[in-house]
């Protein structure tokens, strides 16, 4: 039997688009299972799986690999505090606010929004929470809500402190932050999700449609999209725009915080604020990556009078390829796009051109929803680095969601090979 039988199988169950995760990850965990289970090659592992609801989830599992930190995308979360203050203004007491977390992994991104909506001064009783996902050990992880050092990320980790005791074996959350949260095991694609109705004012669904085939895609964002309340607002991952303005959503016009609302004419939608930077709500130091006040940008630097002596010039040593790749990595992660593109701008001005700078301009430049601008990235990405694995994926999602299926799947069955390859 060869590996087709569990890739159909993953498909059928939750959606997933082999190819987009690459093969090798998924060949990986099926040796992984064979070992576990003690099955002699593929075709006994195969029947052993028919007859195991439990060796199925734990092959879900298995592909599944969770990469979450607490107030991941930082803007986003900015974003939210202000939207909650407004929405809970017109709503006027008639009930709480409603948020879905939807993968929530290990619980990082809700109890990020429960701390996100705490500190913008919000009641505990003016908002509740749900978290889904599909992994039960993932959800059990949550509930435990202890948390090691991957998943404070960044440099500003005052919310550690206001909201964690430290433990020998990590940090543990506060309760008052996890009694805001409801966690439960569940598939977005499971119809009864469909009795949620237009239940949730905000949906955070991050970085889940990329790993899914066109026709799952629709399937999910329709599910989304009626989980959403009509005024409500759906937060998304970075490579994930193109896809939802193909699918009748429209950005918000926050910055960096990858909001959608419903197309106009759709149904009532939230008004657009101001493109503008967004004050924190909560007296905190702001995280890295969130705009500035236009009171803290730094003023225009001042002319030395001519006949002023020069200050004696510094000896500078010689900055190092890698080091500014490594700085660009950290500001794009952080949500700095602007500095992270100087960056890449001052890396080809002083370096070889470089697959991984175009690849980052690429992403930036999706992320914001620039989409010609990103294709043309990602292919210069590709010419210097035809075999490139993150611009090959990321390219492929861009064409699938302008439609071109055909140039989508060669890039991804490319990415594939080059797993495979980098395996061996």
């Amino acid at each position: 039997m060869n590996e087709q039988h569990f890739f159909r199988f993953l498909r059928e169950r939750i959606g997933l688009d082999v190819e987009s995760v690459g093969a090798t990850m998924v060949e990986r965990a099926l040796r992984q299972r064979c070992v576990a289970v003690n099955a002699a090659d593929l075709d006994d592992y195969w029947l052993h799986l028919q007859q195991s609801m439990d060796e199925q989830q734990a092959l879900i599992e298995a592909v599944i690999v969770p990469e979450t930190w607490f107030f991941r995308y930082p803007e986003s979360f900015t974003a939210l505090a202000s939207l909650a203050h407004k929405r809970l203004a017109e709503l006027a007491g008639a009930r709480p606010l409603r948020l879905l977390s939807l993968p929530c992994s290990t619980g990082e991104e809700p109890y990020s929004l429960a701390m996100a909506l705490l500190d913008a001064g919000i009641a505990p009783g003016a908002f509740m929470i749900d978290g889904m996902d599909i992994s039960p050990s993932s959800v059990a992880k949550a509930g435990q809500a202890v948390y090691g050092r991957n998943a404070f990320r960044g440099s500003d980790l005052g919310f550690r402190e206001r909201y964690f005791d430290a433990l020998e074996e990590g940090h543990q959350l506060h309760e008052r932050v996890r009694e805001q949260v409801s966690l439960q095991v569940g598939n977005v694609l499971d119809p009864a999700l469909a009795s949620r109705d237009g239940l949730y004012d905000f949906v955070f669904c991050r970085n889940l449609l990329i790993y899914f085939d066109v026709p799952t895609q629709q399937r999910v964002f329709e599910m989304l999209k009626r989980l959403l309340h009509p005024q409500g607002v759906l937060f998304i991952g970075p490579a994930e725009g193109s896809l939802l303005a193909r699918l009748g959503m429209r950005p918000l016009g926050i910055a960096q915080s990858f909001a959608y609302v419903r197309q106009q004419g759709d149904s009532a939608a939230l008004a657009t604020p101001p493109a503008q930077p967004l004050r924190r709500m909560s007296p905190a130091p702001a995280r890295p990556g969130y705009p500035l006040p236009s009171a803290a940008l730094p003023r225009p630097l001042r002319v030395l009078p001519v006949a002023a002596k020069p200050a004696p010039a510094r000896e500078h040593k010689r900055e190092e390829p890698s080091e500014l790749l490594a700085s660009i990595a950290r500001l794009a992660n952080a949500g700095a796009s602007e500095k992270a593109r100087a960056e890449c701008q001052r890396y080809l001005g002083q370096f070889a051109p470089s697959a991984q700078v175009y690849y980052w301009l690429g992403l930036l430049s999706d992320t914001e929803g620039d989409a010609q601008q990103a294709l043309t990235h990602y292919r210069k990405a590709l010419y210097l680095e035809p075999q490139h694995p993150e611009a090959l994926v990321h390219l492929a999602a861009l064409l699938a969601a302008q439609g071109d299926l055909a140039g989508a799947r060669r890039l991804q069955e490319r990415a594939a090979r080059v797993g495979r390859e980098s395996e061996r």
